[in-house]
């Protein structure tokens, strides 16, 4: 499989679900929806000031608004490719994100780890990566 990502999980989720308050819905909604398109999650459901995005119709990461947002937190998303990771990190900022990290290899982490960091509209540190070699 050609520039196919290989997950230390084998395709195999963690965790069920994850909510992240926001500040503002609308925003966070064009921002997630545009970031996150590359890596082929999109927006699946809106229900009560939440949204869920996820794949094949499974809502797994739930953006609500709130008026208390937690301390920024750290969200890593699985790339399928590499040429995803820089179109995610290419959405992310027209989007409104901000750059922490341009797409590249992080060997400190494992040498074939291609990732990019986007800072989200409430401070949230958010990344696409990628771990295959090519």
């Amino acid at each position: 499989m050609q520039d196919e990502c290989v997950s230390m999980f084998k395709g195999d989720m963690i965790f069920d679900h994850l909510v992240l308050s926001v500040s503002n819905l609308n925003k966070s909604r064009e921002f997630y929806s545009a970031a996150l398109l590359p890596l082929g999650i999109e927006l699946i459901k809106e229900d009560d000031g939440c949204m869920g995005f996820g794949k094949n119709n499974k809502a797994s990461l739930w953006i609500c608004s709130d008026k208390i947002i937690q301390k920024p937190m750290h969200i890593a998303f699985i790339a399928n490719t590499r040429n995803s990771v820089d179109m995610f990190h290419k959405a992310a900022l027209a989007a409104g994100g901000k750059d922490n990290g341009n797409p590249g290899i992080r060997e400190q982490y494992h040498p074939n780890y291609y990732g990019a960091f986007i800072i989200d509209p409430d401070g949230h540190n958010i990344e696409a990566v990628c771990r295959n070699a090519v």
